[in-house]
């Protein structure tokens, strides 16, 4: 489980977990009595949201149109890989809460196994119930308000943000009827790419219209009628959570891993062993390449990278209904929202 505080969503190099959470009902049901505000004004409610404190319980399935994954639990790093590839598009219920930034705790729900991430003050704990694996980091006192790796990035929350942080001109933004979500108002922001370049028709988000928290993200494709993906919370509390929920003791007989975080010199020089990617393209056409040797060697004799892949000119792509990803034969890594010619033609024009 080495590094996996970093690996919480599936590594760039099958990087098909980028906002794959869903709920395959519609983005809400039934009216909603807000105040009339602008796109621009919804806009800025979520910007200036200083809700520190809350907690729900957030569905997600995947419809990309891909394979289904194998159900793993060997603990070998095959079988890790599997497992955050599944995280991200299997169907899973999530618990969440959150007192502010050092108090976090995200507990997946499977059929017959949880899967925890927790951040208590200092004390940082990823649990898997299968095979009882515990990882635990601690974090120094003088990193202690600084930023860690961020358990919720499944949450309407953070997805939501990932779209919303990257308006500018090439996206349009509108405001649908208003939503119910979690049995809470919600307005409806609605981006929608000004390209067709992109594989991404439109993008729902509801916000709610007490305390600016995305409630739920629809992301639907190009020409298509239904979303691909959703993430959305079906019980959502603004209350303070309690203290006792981040509080974390391993099981008997569990496998506890001590690891030891990067800081000051060693988390820059950490950082500085990861390769750096190009953008090429603008906005919803934007495509991210990294240089050749990204791709770990065993990538292309994993049956998974070959269940999830299909050979195409200059090597092999993972295609789906929102995402490409093209793997090439020198060992590059390219992914946007794309066509996978689209991929293909950077991959070209960088090889020159």
């Amino acid at each position: 489980m080495e590094h996996r505080w970093m690996r919480w969503a599936p590594a760039v190099v099958i990087p098909v977990a980028i906002a794959t959470a869903a709920i395959v009902t519609p983005l809400a049901a039934g009216a909603a009595d807000l105040p009339v505000k602008s796109p621009s004004d919804v806009l800025r409610l979520v910007a200036a949201s200083d809700t520190r404190s809350f907690s729900g319980t957030v569905e997600q399935t995947s419809d990309l149109g891909l394979p289904s994954l194998p159900s793993t639990s060997s603990g070998s790093q095959d079988a890790s890989a599997a497992d955050m590839l599944e995280l991200a598009l299997a169907d899973h219920t999530a618990k969440v809460w959150v007192d502010g930034p050092t108090q976090v705790r995200v507990q997946v729900l499977d059929k017959l196994a949880e899967r925890d991430a927790i951040r208590n003050g200092s004390d940082l704990w990823l649990y898997q119930s299968s095979g009882e694996k515990v990882s635990h980091a601690t974090l120094p006192a003088h990193e202690q308000t600084a930023p860690t790796p961020d358990a919720t990035a499944t949450t309407p929350s953070q997805i939501a943000e990932r779209f919303l942080d990257a308006v500018d001109p090439s996206t349009k933004v509108t405001l649908g009827d208003n939503v119910s979500v979690a049995g809470r108002d919600a307005y409806d922001l609605v981006l929608t790419p000004r390209t067709d370049q992109t594989l991404v028709g439109h993008v729902s988000i509801a916000v709610d219209g007490k305390t600016g928290i995305p409630l739920k993200v629809a992301v639907t494709p190009r020409g298509a009628s239904a979303p691909g993906f959703e993430a959305g919370y079906t019980q959502f509390s603004d209350q303070k959570p309690d203290a006792s929920v981040f509080a974390f003791t391993p099981p008997k007989g569990a496998t506890v891993t001590e690891q030891k975080l990067p800081t000051g010199g060693d988390a820059a020089k950490h950082a500085g062993t990861h390769p750096r990617p190009t953008v090429t393209g603008e906005g919803w056409a934007t495509v991210v390449a990294l240089p050749a040797g990204s791709a770990p060697a065993s990538v292309s004799g994993d049956p998974l990278f070959s269940q999830l892949t299909q050979p195409v000119d200059g090597g092999r792509a993972l295609t789906s209904s929102l995402l490409s990803v093209l793997v090439t034969s020198d060992g590059r890594v390219l992914t946007g929202a794309v066509p996978v010619s689209t991929l293909q033609a950077a991959a070209n024009a960088a090889g020159q």
